[in-house]
């Protein structure tokens, strides 16, 4: 199971970071190597911040939502992804992929007490073993979409 306050878990997917080259290519989607560690960086960011508002797609679709994404099954190539968390200008590298081996290592060391956000912007009320759950598998599939 996904779960990323699991210091095996964090582990095996810092391992997979450092697989990543600067000529690491996508097997799907628009972003590079780059642009993927920067979005996967911001998102790490969100448990850690204030409870957002809940975006009106979100209290539509949510719910149904929130069941599909949380559950074992795969996340789709190219599934939607919210505005704020899309990056599309260049990045650096090796910055990037300093910042997102700090934020995994800084989600699984604060572990579930280091939670601060309640709400999930567009699933809306979020436990900490969602936000685990969740950041473990978003960070398997992009990095899946990088061959790693």
């Amino acid at each position: 199971m996904y779960n990323l306050f699991e210091q095996k878990n964090a582990a095996e997917i810092l391992n997979r970071i450092e697989k990543l080259q600067p000529t690491t290519h996508a097997q799907w989607g628009k972003m590079n190597v780059a642009q993927m560690m920067a979005h996967c960086a911001v998102t790490l960011d969100t448990p850690f911040g204030a409870d957002r508002k809940q975006h009106l797609l979100g209290k539509i679709f949510g719910k149904m939502a929130k069941k599909d994404n949380l559950s074992e099954k795969p996340f789709r190539k190219n599934s939607p992804t919210d505005g704020s968390f899309i990056v599309k200008d260049p990045r650096d590298f090796a910055k990037e992929k300093i910042r997102l081996v700090n934020n995994v290592k800084h989600f699984a060391d604060a572990g579930p007490q280091g939670i601060t956000c309640k709400k999930h912007p567009f699933f809306g009320d979020f436990t900490t073993d969602n936000w685990s759950f969740l950041m473990h598998k978003h960070l398997d599939h992009h990095l899946k979409q990088f061959g790693v």
